[in-house]
């Protein structure tokens, strides 16, 4: 569970990381907002816990950026408990506010609290692996506006990576995964072809890193995928 954390004070921010990485939690800290915008731009987290006031800005800019971009939990951490902000902050979506100084398992019950509200939700038609959108409703698949066609076993492949994010991957696991249920045969040269068929259409064109990267003697694995709205 990958945990975005948007907080000036260094103090507070490494007390946190060490909970939460003790609780199973991974954690980005930012100290700022154009570092956190920078780091957003890049990738989405599964929950936003923001501090209201940061050097070059506020938590309330960072929650509009948030909530525009993807359908996921975002707490506010503040002193600044007055109703004014409070309503602020809710009317922008944020979902919880929570006063400093409060206590770490009382963050983490509303953390637990808001990601159960979205899961929910029944979850979305659309995952997310870096720039490559996964429309499941429409079974159709993007690289920022534009559409990249697959196969059907291409496509059923993607899905097999996308329900596992970052998760190493057997080349028998993927077999079983694409099964071809009109009876068809898929041996194991014949995976070998869909995965780099696979990857020279995710990929963009002088991209020298691969978006399935290969685990040498385990198998392959895909960046996080995360729904949104």
């Amino acid at each position: 569970m990958k945990v975005f954390l948007a907080e000036d004070d260094r103090t507070i921010a490494e007390g946190l990381q060490y909970s939460l990485l003790a609780e199973g939690y991974d954690v980005r800290i930012c100290q700022n907002l154009q570092e956190s915008l920078e780091t957003l731009a890049r990738q989405t987290f599964d929950i936003y816990l923001l501090d209201l006031t940061l050097p070059d800005g506020s938590g309330y800019e960072l929650c509009e950026y948030i909530k525009a971009k993807q359908a996921a939990p975002v707490l506010f951490l503040t002193a600044c408990d007055d109703e004014v902000n409070v309503v602020r902050g809710l009317d922008m979506g944020a979902d919880d506010y929570i006063t400093k100084p409060f206590r770490f398992r009382e963050l983490l019950s509303r953390m637990k609290s808001a990601l159960r509200h979205y899961r929910k939700d029944g979850g979305s038609d659309l995952l997310t692996i870096g720039d490559i959108t996964i429309n499941v409703k429409q079974a159709k698949v993007f690289r920022g506006s534009q559409e990249i066609f697959l196969t059907a076993m291409e496509y059923r492949l993607l899905l097999v990576f996308a329900s596992h994010p970052g998760q190493v991957l057997s080349r028998n696991q993927l077999l079983e995964g694409i099964w071809d249920v009109d009876g068809s045969f898929i041996n194991d040269n014949t995976l070998s072809v869909y995965i780099k068929r696979l990857r020279e259409k995710l990929e963009p064109e002088g991209q020298t890193s691969s978006v399935i990267e290969t685990v040498r003697g385990l198998g392959y694995r895909m960046g996080g995928a995360h729904d949104k709205k």
